[in-house]
């Protein structure tokens, strides 16, 4: 189980970077992680499986969200 899920977003140059959401990023992603400091790095195979992704640092750029991951409900017994 990981304890926090980072979002990828892939947002088009013309998208101002605090306008860049879920919203109106040409891509979302998302892989779960271990820790808030791995919602920042460690996602780049995640990002080159986006159709996008020869168009990040040309057309296009990343921004990375990091949550919470849900918690798992119990296992009654």
């Amino acid at each position: 189980m990981h304890a926090f899920v980072a979002v990828i977003l892939i947002c088009l140059n013309s998208v101002a970077a605090e306008a860049c959401d879920e919203n109106t990023a040409a891509d979302v992603l998302s892989t779960g992680v271990e820790s808030e400091l791995s919602c920042v790095m460690g996602w780049q195979d995640v990002v080159a499986r986006s159709a996008l992704a020869s168009d990040i640092g040309r057309t296009a750029y990343v921004k990375t969200l990091c949550r919470r991951a849900p918690a798992e409900p119990a296992n009654p017994r």
